[in-house]
């Protein structure tokens, strides 16, 4: 019964997310593709237009900080995330950092490197745990509803 009523907001979670990425690309000029998924929490800090780019299917997760300047030297750098990832909560990404395509970022990771395609990458700072991961939509690991089906018989 609560997942029912809970659903009749979808198009009002629709609705909010859709003006936030029209408001961060018309006033920040943060690239957003739309079928990438960004939490209301997280927080994007561009020093310069086209400076953010999120690709497709990728899901930015809450509390998550993504940093184009580096306050402590002023230096500037593009942050780039690529097709099919997973930035989980907490996480910060600082200047000059690619994501690359089906990689996911553990909770709470400082990532001050680019990662790699297709692996895991978790801790402060980031190094990665796992290589050549097979990922879907949003980051999510291809055997996930094997597991979720195992644990909900």
């Amino acid at each position: 019964m609560a997942i029912r009523s809970l659903n009749r907001f979808r198009k009002v979670r629709q609705a909010v997310t859709g003006a936030r990425r029209f408001w961060l690309g018309w006033r920040r000029g943060i690239r957003i593709h739309p079928s990438a998924s960004v939490s209301l929490s997280s927080r994007m800090l561009a020093a310069y237009p086209g400076a953010i780019e999120i690709g497709p299917d990728s899901l930015i997760a809450f509390k998550t900080l993504l940093l184009t300047r580096c306050p402590r030297t002023g230096r500037t750098a593009p942050v780039r995330v690529g097709r099919g990832c997973f930035i989980g909560g907490g996480s910060m990404l600082l200047p000059g950092v690619t994501v690359g395509d089906g990689a996911i970022v553990g909770a709470g990771a400082v990532v001050f490197d680019d990662v790699p395609p297709r692996c895991a990458v978790g801790g402060n700072p980031a190094r990665v745990l796992r290589h050549d991961l097979k990922t879907g939509r949003f980051g999510r690991l291809d055997y996930a509803d094997d597991n979720s089906r195992r644990m909900w018989r």
